[in-house]
């Protein structure tokens, strides 16, 4: 051994090296850049090089939406958790388990209320982490006790929608919640409160197929992903190359389908506007 091994070797016991935390650093799924953690979180998870949308969960989502102090997240529904003994590779009560444990929530739709810039709204939000966003009882469920709780508070329901569409270990069940959902928004409409969809990446299937789609104002998040289904299925079926941008949320705003496309940092601000003119109009009638 060397004399200057010898030396590191015995300054290794004297200087400890310092080891980087493993989330120091975050790979953009967009550019591919990797950019700081904090920057990115400073960002409201918005990549500073190229601007790509995160998924982000619901406590993130509160945080960015609500007033500082202002939000309280309703409690969870209790629904049954496998009413059709469902198992494929693994039982569904185990990937309960294990969407509960990784994401520390309950299912995939959380119910908060607060203020925006002063104004109250219900807001519901669907994380993706959790088995896809999918919708299943307790997603429909909750979205009908977050537009019961508006009702009560006589304020606007908002829903950031997240999901892959329904949740093929309930089945049928899972599809009811579709008209069970249907019927709420139109509870909504009687109670002459406004209903508003922020569709993030990535909204699919039965989800776009019923509420994410019903909503008195339409808002996507930039670079979302929404649509029924697939690129590659609609492909197959129609046998023709579908154009560049496809199911994108500006695709879907040039063709009609959304009102518009808010960037996450001017979101808050515009929610607060259209709720505002929504509520405002609605009292003044």
């Amino acid at each position: 051994m060397s004399w200057l091994s010898s030396v590191r070797n015995a300054l290794s016991y004297v200087i400890p090296k310092k080891e980087s935390p493993d989330n120091l650093w975050h790979k953009c799924k967009g550019c591919g850049q990797m950019v700081f953690a904090k920057e990115m979180a400073d960002n409201l998870h918005v990549c500073p090089n190229c601007g790509h949308h995160e998924r982000i969960g619901p406590k993130e989502r509160f945080a960015q939406i609500f007033d500082e102090g202002s939000c309280r997240e309703l409690p969870a529904p209790r629904v049954p958790e496998d009413p059709l003994k469902f198992r494929d590779q693994k039982r569904y009560t185990d990937r309960i388990k294990a969407a509960r444990a990784s994401t520390g929530e309950s299912d995939a739709l959380i119910n908060a209320t607060g203020t925006i810039d002063g104004r109250t709204a219900v807001v519901g939000v669907q994380n993706f982490a959790f088995m896809g966003g999918s919708m299943g009882l307790a997603v429909g469920e909750a979205f009908v006790r977050g537009v019961e709780a508006a009702i009560e508070a006589h304020a606007p329901y908002i829903i950031f929608t997240a999901a892959g569409g329904a949740r093929m270990q309930e089945g049928i069940l899972s599809l009811m919640q579709m008209p069970r959902a249907t019927v709420a928004i139109a509870m909504l409409h009687d109670a002459d409160l406004p209903y508003i969809v922020v569709l993030t990446d990535p909204t699919t299937g039965g989800v776009t197929a019923s509420y994410a789609m019903l909503g008195d104002v339409q808002i996507a998040e930039p670079g979302a992903l929404i649509g029924f289904a697939g690129q590659r299925v609609i492909e197959q079926t129609i046998r023709e190359k579908l154009p560049e941008g496809f199911q994108r949320a500006e695709y879907l705003l040039d063709h009609g389908m959304l009102d518009m496309v808010v960037p996450r940092a001017q979101l808050k601000a515009t929610l607060a506007n259209v709720v505002g003119y929504l509520t405002d109009a609605r009292k003044a009638a």
